[in-house]
This record gives C-alpha cells, structure tokens and sequence, in this order.
C-alpha cells in the first residue's frame, strides 16, 4: 500500500473516530443528574458487555493468542485511557461545561506528538513547530474566554473542571503513545480484535466501581432516569469505544504519532459542535478563534506529512 493512500485512510479513520469520540463530551451534559464515577462504571461495564457479545464468534481464535503480557498490558491501558480519563473529563465538563474540557483535552495533539513522536518516524519536531504553536494558541483562546465570560460558573468550579480536564490529558497521551506502541508490535491482533479486548478489560475492571458507584449513598433515581441512564452509557460505549477506538487504532497502524497525535484535534471540533447545538449558541469570539486556530494548525501538519513528491508537485 502506497504511503499516499495510508495517508488517505489513515486521515478518514481519525475524522470519523473524532466524530464519534466527541460525543463522549455531551453525555455526562445529558446524565447530569449522575455522579462522574457512576458515569464511567456505567459506559466501560457497557463497553464490557458489547465487546464480549462481538468476541463471541472468534472467542476461541483470539483467547488462543493472549498471553500474560498481553493482559498485563490492556488492564494498563484501559485503567489509563479509559476509566482514569472518562472520571477526569467527566468531573470537568460537570464543573464548568463542554467548552473548557474539550478545548484542554484538544491539547492532545501537542502532547502525543511531542511525547510520541520519534526521529527516524514522520516528520521532525522542529518543522511541526508552527502548527503546533496554533494548537496551543487555540487552547490558550479558549481557556481565556472560559475564565472571562463564565456565565455564572464560579472560580471554584471553573479550577476543579481545568484540573480534570488535565488530569485527562495526561491520562489520555500516556494512552495513546502507549497503545500506538503496542500495536506496532502486535500484529497477531487486528485493530478491531484490540479495541475489543481492551473493552472487555475496561469491563472487567469497571466492575471493581460498582459499589462505589452505585450502592455507597448518592441520590436515588426514578426507573426512568435508569433507562436514560443505560441508554446513553450503550450509545457511547459502542459508539465512542467500539466503533470509534477501532478506528483510532486503524489510524495508529497507517500513520506516525508524529501526525496521528494531530487528528485527535476532531475529537475537539466534534464536540465542540455537539456542544453549542446542546446549549442552542453559536461559539463566541475566542471560541470561534480558538477552533479556526486549531484547524489550521492540523492541517498544517497533513500537508507536512504528505508524500515528497506529491507535497512538490502542489508546490
């Protein structure tokens, strides 16, 4: 397969996995009425379940080409990428809304590829400099129009959600540096066999949240607040982690984390736009800076990235 059409591909499954990842960002808006801890028990026990049921015609054939280290590592990887993450974006995005949380986590493109990113792969730190500088520059836009037009989110809360928001990012680049690491080295596994493995890991940990979550006190619910409550925990996990991690993991295995790192940056828009259409506004200046920066900045480095003699020949 040619460089230009792993390119190609590589940039489809990155925008539509961002189209699905960003709708993680609304649901702890539509389960507001629950806890951050019950919210991620909720979507990694669904997650759980689902990749369990589609394991269930290659059980045998994958269980076959697990080994210890193979569990070691997906319990590592979705205690860090998923249920670490999900409690810190969710604890962020109740405190002080989508915006903040999506726009610090939107740093992830900066902080997989200055993490992630190795010589001898893609292309070299210094020429992806510039559009880095507008990644950070759109998350320097939005974390000043968050702190300056609060619409009656006190200071507290607003420190609170930029601390979970970080503790996320952190999570989430260790994740995917890591994860796109394993799967280089993995072959034996497909994307979509990983995704569902490190779901039924997720599942299997998730359990260990259920009394916490669900019988240590909080407030009660009505059935069908449960029923709205399982509904959106299924959505997301097949849609967000079935769905949309198996096609982040196609995207790892066609291109660098020098760029793959960059197309985290739809998650972002995506749920930005999610977002506005929720709260029913149009994003406001900074907000509206803060995207177009971003943007350019990624594109940017797509056309970095491009084969040599096609970047020449748009030249």
């Amino acid at each position: 397969m040619s460089t230009s059409r792993n390119l190609l591909l590589g940039l489809l499954c990155g925008l539509v996995a961002g189209a699905f990842w960003g709708g993680v960002f609304l649901a702890p808006k539509l389960l507001h009425a629950f806890t951050p801890l019950q919210m991620t028990a909720g979507r990694y026990i669904a997650y759980g379940l689902a990749s369990a049921v589609l394991l269930v015609p290659s059980w045998r054939t994958v269980m076959a080409k697990m080994d210890g280290r193979d569990w070691r590592d997906l319990v590592l990887l979705s205690l860090l990428g998923n249920l670490i993450y999900y409690i810190g974006l969710s604890v962020s995005v109740q405190s002080s809304g989508v915006a903040l949380a999506s726009l610090v986590i939107g740093l992830l493109p900066v902080t997989v590829t200055l993490v992630g990113a190795k010589p001898e792969e893609g292309v070299p730190l210094r020429h992806l400099a510039a559009p880095l500088a507008l990644i950070v520059a759109g998350g320097v836009c939005i974390n000043v129009s968050v702190f300056t037009d609060s619409h009656g989110v006190g200071l507290g809360k607003q420190v609170v959600g930029l601390l979970g928001a970080t503790l996320a990012l952190a999570m989430w680049t260790a994740y995917a540096v890591w994860n796109a690491r394993r799967l280089a080295v993995t072959p034996k596994f497909t994307s979509h066999e990983w995704s569902l493995l490190t779901g039924l890991a997720t599942g299997l940990l998730s359990l260990l949240l259920v009394v916490p979550a669900f019988m240590l006190g909080g407030a009660t619910h009505a059935a069908a607040d449960w029923r709205w409550f399982w509904m959106v925990s299924f959505a997301v996990a097949i849609g967000a982690s079935v769905i949309g991690n198996g096609l982040w993991n196609s995207a790892s295995r066609l291109l660098p984390l020098s760029l793959s790192g960059q197309l985290i940056v739809f998650e972002t828009l995506f749920a930005l736009l999610y977002g506005f259409l929720h709260e029913g506004r149009w994003p406001r200046g900074l907000e509206t800076a803060a995207i177009v920066l971003m943007l350019v900045g990624v594109l940017w480095s797509v056309r970095l990235h491009r084969p040599a003699k096609e970047a020449l020949a748009a030249g």
